[in-house]
C-alpha cells in the first residue's frame, strides 16, 4: 500500500518507520506550512493531491484536540484515513482496533480491548486486558495499563504513566510523566505525581 503522511515532525518520522517496516510505501508528507522541501528525501506539499497517487493517509501529529479537527474534516473530504501498526507490536486477538490508528513498535495490547479511532498508541505501551481506548486519545511512550482500564475522549496519558485495574480516566482528562492513576479522573482535569492528584 502506498500511504501518504499528514504531518511533517518528529511524530511524523516514526510513522514513516512503522510504514516502512510494515512493508507499505511512502508517498510523502502534507501540512499546512511547509518548512522545508523533503523528509527522509520525499517531497512535502500542502495538499495530499499534490503527492503521487497513494492509498490513504495517516495522521501523524500529537495534539489531539487538532487532530481530531483535521481527523473530521478529512473524512468528510472522502479521505481513507488508514492505520499504521508496526510489526514489532503485540496486538492480542478480540482487540478492536478503530481507523486511523498508531500502534508504535514494543507496544502490547492484550484480548478484549477497544482501541478508538484517530488514537496513539506511543513506543512501549502496554494496553491489558478489557480495556476501552476512545477517540483520538494519546498514550505517551511508556503508558503502562492494566485490566478493565477506561480512557475517554481525547484523553493524553504523559509518558510513563501508570494505571491501576478498573480505573476511569475522562474525556480530554491528561496526567503527568510519571503519573500513578489509583482514583477515576474527572472529565478534563490534569493529574500529576505519585499517586496522581488532580491540580486545581
Amino acid at each position: 500500500m502506498r500511504v501518504a503522511i499528514f504531518g511533517a515532525g518528529g511524530h511524523a518520522k516514526v510513522v514513516w518507520d512503522i510504514l516502512v517496516a510494515g512493508g507499505h510505501e511512502v508517498a510523502g508528507f502534507v501540512v499546512d506550512e511547509p518548512q522545508a522541501e523533503t523528509l527522509l528525501d520525499l517531497p512535502i506539499v500542502r495538499r495530499p493531491e499534490e503527492l503521487p497517487p497513494h492509498d490513504g493517509l495517516v495522521l501523524a501529529f500529537g495534539d489531539n484536540r487538532g487532530r481530531k479537527a483535521r481527523y473530521e474534516a478529512l473524512r468528510a473530504a472522502g479521505v481513507r484515513l488508514v492505520s499504521a501498526v508496526h510489526p514489532r507490536a503485540v496486538v492480542a486477538g478480540r482487540v478492536a482496533l478503530g481507523d486511523g490508528v498508531m500502534i508504535a513498535a514494543g507496544v502490547v495490547i492484550n484480548l478484549d480491548t477497544r482501541i478508538g479511532e484517530n488514537t496513539i498508541i506511543n513506543t512501549g505501551a502496554t494496553v491489558d486486558h478489557d480495556n476501552a481506548i476512545g477517540a483520538h486519545v494519546h498514550l505517551a511512550p511508556g503508558c503502562h495499563l492494566a485490566g478493565g482500564v477506561t480512557v475517554g475522549e481525547g484523553a493524553f496519558l504523559g509518558i510513563g504513566t501508570n494505571v491501576i485495574p478498573g480505573r476511569r480516566i475522562g474525556a480530554w482528562a491528561r496526567t503527568g510523566a510519571g503519573a500513578v492513576v489509583v482514583r477515576d479522573l474527572a472529565d478534563g482535569v490534569l493529574a500529576v505525581g505519585v499517586p496522581a492528584r488532580v491540580r486545581p
